[in-house]
């Protein structure tokens, strides 16, 4: 890999997480004139999964500085504020769902589910050579191997991610399932649709009654109805029911009428980014993914985080 010594320039603060706080940052050649945007996460030396990154110091504590991808259009909850009501176009809300079932194909495959599916967890970018937009799921933190129970998981607090966009499953036993995200998917689509979170205005103690006995949100009628068919099937009370990511991505709700099929979606392909070191097993998830995601990893099997990063052709050392 090519090093090259950039200018840094700080330009804006983007957040804070769990982990550390993220800037936004322009880099500079000095050789070539040219520039480039990433967010730069600072992170402490314990949490970092990359041994080739630029440490500082700061307040006598030792951090490291991690390059990652930006997404210039923000979360998809942010996007989807700049539109009237919050609702997302139909072509728009099938696109994005079929790049979420698609990078959920990818987890899945590696036997992770990702068990907090929503939409401060999807990240927007402007498609580099079309318009349009892609999407790709961030923020792996809750990610579990199919099958385990997260050590946080009680019957008085049955919750795996986020509460209204959890499966009645979660609420029952807390088993990371992959059927959990697809239940989360109908959410979104509920969303992207209406415009609300799915079950607004139930308080959590009631939410968690309801899932205990078997109820999904509303569906609302004015849904087209292979929008309500999809729906209907994320929401399968039986979690086999709901098929996989694979067979969502067939359903009719998805389908273009020939000749459209691939339109707006040939430059959709990088939208599953990366999943973490879990109990000391480091795994391949570079391979199979048909170079969509650069992974990173954490050294704590109970707590994955997570990272977007530049592609493999355009990655730097800070």
């Amino acid at each position: 890999m090519q090093i090259i010594q950039s200018k840094e320039e700080f330009v804006r603060f983007l957040g804070e997480g769990s982990f550390g706080c993220v800037n936004l940052v322009r880099y500079s050649n000095p050789n070539d004139g040219s520039s480039y945007l990433s967010a730069v996460k600072n992170l402490p030396k314990k949490t970092m999964p990359i041994s080739k990154a630029k440490s500082f110091s700061r307040s006598g504590k030792k951090l490291y500085k991690l390059q990652l991808e930006f997404a210039s259009e923000g979360s998809l909850s942010a996007f989807m504020d700049n539109y009237t009501d919050r609702k997302l176009p139909e072509p728009l809300i099938k696109d994005f769902t079929w790049m979420i079932l698609e990078g959920l194909v990818s987890v899945h495959g590696h036997g992770y589910a990702h068990c907090d599916i929503k939409p401060d967890n999807l990240l927007v970018f402007p498609c580099s050579s079309s318009e349009g937009y892609e999407i790709k799921i961030s923020d792996f933190g809750s990610a579990l191997e199919v099958g385990d129970v997260p050590k946080f998981w009680e019957t008085n607090m049955p919750w795996m991610g986020t509460p209204f966009y959890m499966s009645l499953e979660s609420v029952r036993d807390g088993v990371a399932e992959m059927s959990v995200d697809l239940w989360s998917v109908g959410c979104l689509v509920l969303e992207m649709y209406t415009g609300v979170i799915p079950w607004e205005g139930v308080n959590l103690h009631l939410l968690a009654t309801l899932l205990c006995c078997g109820e999904a949100p509303e569906i609302p009628e004015s849904l087209p109805s292979d929008a309500k068919d999809f729906n209907q099937t994320c929401f399968s009370r039986e979690p086999e029911e709901r098929g996989s990511a694979t067979e969502l991505m067939s359903h009719p709700f998805l389908s273009r009428p020939q000749g459209e099929e691939n339109r707006g979606r040939e430059n959709k392909k990088l939208v599953f980014v990366e999943v973490a070191q879990v109990e000391n097993q480091t795994k391949k998830f570079q391979q199979e993914t048909n170079d969509r995601c650069c992974c990173c990893f954490r050294q704590e099997a109970s707590e994955v985080d997570v990272f977007f990063l530049q592609r493999p052709h355009s990655l730097r050392e800070l």
